[in-house]
């Protein structure tokens, strides 16, 4: 009897880092960039970004980011043909190291789990850089807990606005882009939003475009006017 149950024992579950690491043992990569990140030339996604470079491989950022991934969306879709009725699965995959990149990414299938597998590559070439400070006039802590100025973001009908909150205010942000907002650091901050936002697709969208503005400042005509009056 204890040998069946001895037999019956499953073998414990891979965490994600081991997973991880076992699909980087056996990378062989096939685009010049994957090739310099394995060698060692290449060490953050900073750089990357900075010369804007094209990431064709899910395993360069699995590489340099340690990420967590989430499922926040999965459907049943049925598509009619003249043999009758094509079922697949839609799935949506948000990845962030929750210290500055996000990413979101969305694939179907016929089955659920190829579905997330292919979801969750699509995120990992999708990163978005986010950039937090603290700017919000009732805050003067100078740590990166919000973000740095007002933002605004929008995809379909959905359009979404991001304030600067003090320490402490928390994300004052409906349940679909909490999570966004968790993966891309961010613990402090105000929402306005406008549009259908139970499209809880379109509403995470929305909540990525604006944080990817972030990080393009636009310079005032103060400072404008200032650099032409030097000259």
């Amino acid at each position: 009897m204890v040998e069946r149950q001895q037999r019956r024992k499953r073998a414990p579950r891979e965490s994600q880092e081991d997973i991880r690491a076992r699909n980087l043992a056996k990378w062989v990569p096939k685009t010049a960039l994957g090739k310099k990140v394995l060698a060692g030339e290449i060490t953050s996604m900073d750089e990357i970004l900075k010369a804007n470079l094209p990431v064709l491989e899910s395993e360069i950022v699995d590489s340099l980011l340690p990420l967590e991934e989430k499922m926040i969306e999965f459907r049943k879709t049925t598509r009619v043909v003249r043999a009758g009725r094509k079922f697949s699965f839609r799935v949506t995959v948000l990845v962030g190291n929750k210290n500055g990149f996000v990413g979101l990414g969305t694939a179907k299938d016929k089955e659920k789990w190829p579905a997330v597998k292919k979801a969750t590559r699509k995120a990992k070439l999708n990163l978005v850089k986010v950039r937090t400070g603290c700017g919000s006039w009732e805050c003067i802590c100078g740590t990166g807990h919000s973000v740095p100025f007002k933002v605004e973001g929008k995809n379909a009908s959905v359009r979404v606005s991001f304030l600067p909150a003090p320490k402490g205010t928390g994300l004052v942000a409906g349940d679909a882009i909490k999570d966004v907002l968790a993966f891309a650091g961010i613990k402090d901050v105000w929402t306005k939003v406008k549009g259908a936002t139970d499209t809880r697709l379109n509403f995470a969208k929305a909540a990525i475009d604006a944080l990817s503005k972030t990080t393009k400042m636009k310079v005032s005509d103060a400072i404008e006017k200032k650099g032409a009056k030097e000259q």
